[in-house]
């Protein structure tokens, strides 16, 4: 059962990352890459500064950081554990594959520690801003879920390490954001 599923995995993956095209590479690479979500970070820290103040938001970075470091090295353990080879290193898909970006990381892929980080952001901030910005929710999980898809789209994960990874984005986002609001209660901040 479990090596039909990794087929299945592995049909999904061709077919996903055969729906690609060399005009849309440049979009799915730009939210593939980290940094092209610094926009939606600072916006992110603008809402929380305005409606947390400083003291607060200083807390909110140091809660992400250590969210990102807990979803990264999570991901770590998960991808030398597992030893689930990326799809460039698996002689059953790296022939027939679109490897977008020319080399594709490390060798072991299980986890999406990207789609775990853009999951854990937006589970973390739709948390907390929720209540003061109402369209807040969708736009950020959209948004998880087109970094997620880029990782498939540029031939670096299979879908079952981009929906692991939201899924433990989304669980340590929630936690993290459940932690920060007890300590704005318990502090007063």
């Amino acid at each position: 059962m479990f090596e039909y599923l990794l087929h299945l995995d592995k049909e999904l993956f061709l077919f996903l990352n055969h729906l690609g095209n060399e005009s849309w590479d440049g979009f799915w690479l730009f939210f593939s890459n980290k940094f092209g979500s610094i926009p939606l970070y600072v916006l992110l820290l603008f809402f929380s500064y305005r409606y947390f103040g400083a003291k607060a938001t200083l807390l909110l970075l140091v809660s992400v950081a250590i969210l990102i470091l807990v979803n990264d090295q999570l991901a770590n353990f998960f991808k030398y554990g597992v030893r689930r080879l990326r799809p460039c290193y698996d002689t059953d898909v790296n022939e027939g594959m679109r490897l977008v970006q020319g080399y594709c990381g490390g060798k072991y892929g299980y986890f999406s520690a990207h789609a775990a980080n853009s999951a854990a952001v937006a589970c973390f901030f739709t948390m907390l801003l929720k209540s003061k910005l109402r369209f807040i929710a969708i736009p950020l999980m959209i948004w998880a879920c087109i970094v997620g898809y880029s990782r498939i789209y540029i031939g670096v994960h299979f879908p079952f390490d981009v929906l692991t990874g939201l899924a433990i984005g989304l669980f340590f986002g929630w936690v993290f954001a459940k932690l920060f609001i007890f300590a704005l209660h318990k502090f007063h901040l």
